[in-house]
C-alpha cells in the first residue's frame, strides 16, 4: 500500500507545512506515505508523468487557489490513467461547499476537511489496516470529511475535533529536504478577529502551540542556519505575552544568520514590544501588517479591528529603529471603497514609506462573509481561482483595471527598491502618489510598454520619456538621480547613455576599481540624500563636481542598497582619502 501526497507550491523557493505536518502525524504509517513537491512553473504532463510513476495506492492533494486549476487538470488525466485508484483532496480551497465539489468533479473521491492531520491519520489507517471491501464502511467512522459512496451518493461525516497545537509533531528534522527554500512554521492557529474577506476568521478555535516546544524548534532553526522562517500565525501578537517570549527568545539565540517574519496587527504593539524590537539585530524580524484600507466605513463593513492613528505612529516610530523591514498591505475591491476612495488609502499608507507596499485585489473565497454576501455588495468575480473581483456597487472593471497598472508600477518603480533617489525627486511634481502612478500606468499603455521585458536601463529610459511628456521638470536632474539609483544598486557593466561624462575623472575611477574591492566612483552635481533622510535634491552654490564612492560589499541589511561615501574632488585627490579606496 503506498499512499501518495501532492502539494504544487508557488514557486521552488516555497515548502508546503501542510503535508509535511500531515505525513508527520501519520508517522505510524510513515513507510507507506510518499510525498511529491512541484510547483506551478512545472509542466502539467511532467506533474502527471511523476504521479502516475509513483504507482501510489490512493493519491491526495493539497489544494489552494493558486495551485487548484492545476489540480483540476491533473485529476482529470488521473482517472483516465489510474480510473480504481481513490483521490483525496484537502485544503481551504476544497474544505466549503464540499458537495457541490464532489458533484461537480467526479474524478475527486473524497475530501479531507479543515484541519487535517488527524484525519489524514485514520484516512491512513483505513486503507492501510482495512480490506478493500471494507473501505467505505471504515470511512463512515472518520470525522472531517466527505466522500462519493459507490452509489454515487456523497456522505459527509462532520467537522473533527479541533487538534492541540502541541500534538502536531515537528516535521523539520531532516533539513535536507527544505535546502535553500523558505521555512514556514506556526505557533497558533485560527484568528480572534472576524474579517469578512477572510478565511481564517472562520476558526474561531484560537490555539497556542507552548512556548517550551517553541522556544526548542526555533533554537534547532537558528543552530541549523536557515535563512528565512516565516509565521503562518494569522496575527502573531494577538497574545502579548505569546509574542514577546518568542521574540525575546530568538534575540538572545540570534546566530546573525536567521531572518523571521511576522504577520502583526500594529495598533496591538505594546511600548514594552516596541521598546524589545528596538534592540533587535537589523534583519533580525520583518513585520507584515495588514492595513487593507483607511475608509472608516469600510474598515467597519468588513468587520476588521483597527486603530488606524495607532498603526500610522508605530510604523513610523518602528522606522526610526533603522532595523526592521516592513511590508504593509492594502486590498482593492472592498465594500464601501471606490476608486477615489482607494486612492486616498494608497496615498496614506504610500506616504508612510514602508519598504514594501502591496497592492492586492479581493479574492471572493468560499466560506468567507463576503462570500455570502456577494450580492448585497454587488460582487462579481472571477468564477475559477483565484475568484479575483471583477467589480463592485462602488468599483468599476475599467477602475479596477486602472489600479492593476498601478500595481504593477508600484512593483517595478518602489517595491523594487531600484528607483528610491528618483521617485522622490518625482513625487513632488504630481498631486498625489497614486495619480503619479496612474499616470505612469496610463503612458506605459498608450506606448505598448506593458507585456514586454524591459531592462532596469529601459525602465530609466521610460521614466525619462515618461517625465518630459507629462511634467516640466530639469532633466539633468532626473538623469542623474537615475544614474544615482542604478550604481546604488549594482555595479553597472553597461553604463547608461544618459549618464554625466565622467572625462577626466574616468582614470581615478578604473584605478579604483582595479584595488581588489567591488567599489565605483561616479560623478554628480547635484546632491541627492538617502534612507529615511531623502529630499528633493539640490545643486552645491559652487556648481562643482562631487564624488560618490558606492561599495557594494558594505549594504544595508533591509534594503540591499550599497553603503556611500561622499567626496569632493579636493578630498578624491587627498592621499589621507585613499584608504577608502583599498
Amino acid at each position: 500500500m503506498k499512499i501518495l501526497l501532492t502539494a504544487i507550491n508557488a514557486k521552488y523557493i516555497h515548502s508546503n507545512l501542510a503535508v509535511y505536518s500531515l505525513r508527520t502525524y501519520a508517522r505510524k504509517y510513515r513507510e507507506y506515505v510518499q510525498l511529491l513537491e512541484y510547483t506551478i512553473n512545472n509542466r502539467l504532463e511532467e506533474i502527471l508523468e511523476g504521479i502516475y510513476k509513483a504507482h501510489a495506492d490512493v493519491i491526495c492533494f493539497s489544494c489552494y487557489i493558486w495551485n487548484f486549476s492545476y489540480v483540476e487538470e491533473l485529476i482529470v488525466e488521473l482517472k483516465k490513467l489510474c480510473p480504481d485508484t481513490p483521490i483525496w483532496v484537502g485544503g481551504p480551497e476544497v474544505s466549503y461547499e464540499v458537495k457541490e465539489l464532489l458533484q461537480k468533479h467526479p474524478g475527486i473521491d473524497g475530501v479531507m476537511i479543515g484541519e487535517g492531520e488527524q484525519t489524514f491519520l485514520e484516512l491512513c489507517r483505513c486503507y492501510i489496516e482495512g480490506k478493500e471491501n471494507e473501505w467505505e464502511q471504515k470511512l463512515l467512522n472518520i470525522p472531517g470529511i466527505a466522500y462519493r459512496k459507490e452509489n454515487k451518493e456523497v456522505v459527509i461525516t462532520g467537522m473533527a475535533k479541533p487538534i492541540l497545537m502541541d500534538e502536531i509533531p515537528f516535521c523539520y528534522e531532516n533539513m535536507e529536504e527544505f535546502k535553500n527554500r523558505i521555512i514556514y512554521y506556526e505557533s497558533s492557529r485560527g484568528c480572534p478577529f472576524s474579517c469578512s474577506y477572510c478565511l481564517s476568521s472562520v476558526d474561531k478555535r484560537l490555539r497556542f502551540r507552548s512556548l517550551e516546544l517553541v522556544k526548542k524548534e526555533l533554537g534547532f532553526f537558528i543552530d541549523q542556519g536557515v535563512a528565512q522562517v516565516k509565521f503562518v500565525d494569522r496575527t502573531f501578537n494577538c497574545n502579548h505575552e505569546h509574542a514577546m517570549e518568542i521574540w525575546h527568545f530568538i534575540k538572545e539565540k540570534d546566530r546573525g544568520i536567521t531572518n523571521f517574519h511576522f504577520e502583526v496587527a500594529a495598533d496591538l504593539l505594546t511600548e514594552e514590544g516596541l521598546s524589545l524590537i528596538n534592540t533587535m539585530r537589523p534583519g533580525l524580524i520583518q513585520l507584515e501588517i495588514g492595513v487593507q484600507s483607511t475608509n472608516d466605513m469600510t474598515i467597519r463593513e468588513i468587520h476588521r479591528t483597527m486603530n488606524l492613528e495607532k498603526l500610522k505612529r508605530v510604523v513610523k516610530q518602528i522606522q526610526t529603529f533603522g532595523n526592521i523591514h516592513q511590508h504593509l498591505d492594502l486590498i482593492a475591491g472592498l465594500p464601501y471603497e471606490g476608486y477615489e476612495s482607494f486612492g486616498k488609502s494608497f496615498d496614506e499608507i504610500y506616504d508612510l514609506k514602508p519598504e514594501q507596499l502591496q497592492l492586492g485585489f479581493l479574492k471572493v473565497l468560499k466560506g468567507s462573509y463576503l462570500f455570502e454576501h456577494t450580492k448585497e455588495y454587488g460582487l462579481l468575480y472571477q468564477s475559477k481561482p483565484p475568484y479575483e473581483v471583477l467589480r463592485t456597487n462602488w468599483l468599476t472593471y475599467d477602475e479596477i483595471l486602472k489600479i492593476k497598472q498601478i500595481e504593477e508600477m508600484l512593483e517595478v518603480y518602489y517595491n523594487s527598491g531600484q528607483f528610491e533617489v528618483t521617485m522622490r525627486v518625482i513625487e513632488p511634481l504630481f498631486s498625489s502618489s497614486f495619480e503619479m502612478f496612474g499616470r505612469l500606468g496610463e503612458f506605459y499603455e498608450k506606448r505598448g510598454y506593458f507585456h514586454l521585458k524591459h531592462t532596469r536601463i529601459r525602465r530609466c529610459e521610460i521614466l525619462l520619456e515618461f517625465m518630459k511628456e507629462y511634467r516640466s521638470m530639469d532633466v539633468e536632474m532626473l538623469k542623474q538621480a537615475l544614474t544615482f539609483d542604478l550604481y546604488y544598486r549594482e555595479d553597472m557593466k553597461s553604463r547608461p547613455a544618459f549618464a554625466m561624462e565622467i572625462g577626466p575623472y574616468k582614470k581615478i575611477s578604473k584605478k579604483i576599481g582595479k584595488k581588489g574591492r567591488r567599489i565605483h566612483l561616479e560623478p554628480f552635481t547635484y546632491r541627492f540624500s538617502v534612507g529615511r533622510e531623502c529630499s528633493v535634491p539640490r545643486v552645491p552654490e559652487s556648481c562643482e563636481l562631487y564624488f560618490v564612492l558606492f561599495d557594494y560589499e558594505q549594504r544595508d541589511i533591509l534594503t540591499n542598497q550599497a553603503s556611500i561615501r561622499i567626496y569632493t574632488k579636493e578630498e578624491l585627490y587627498d592621499e589621507k582619502n585613499s584608504r577608502d579606496f583599498k
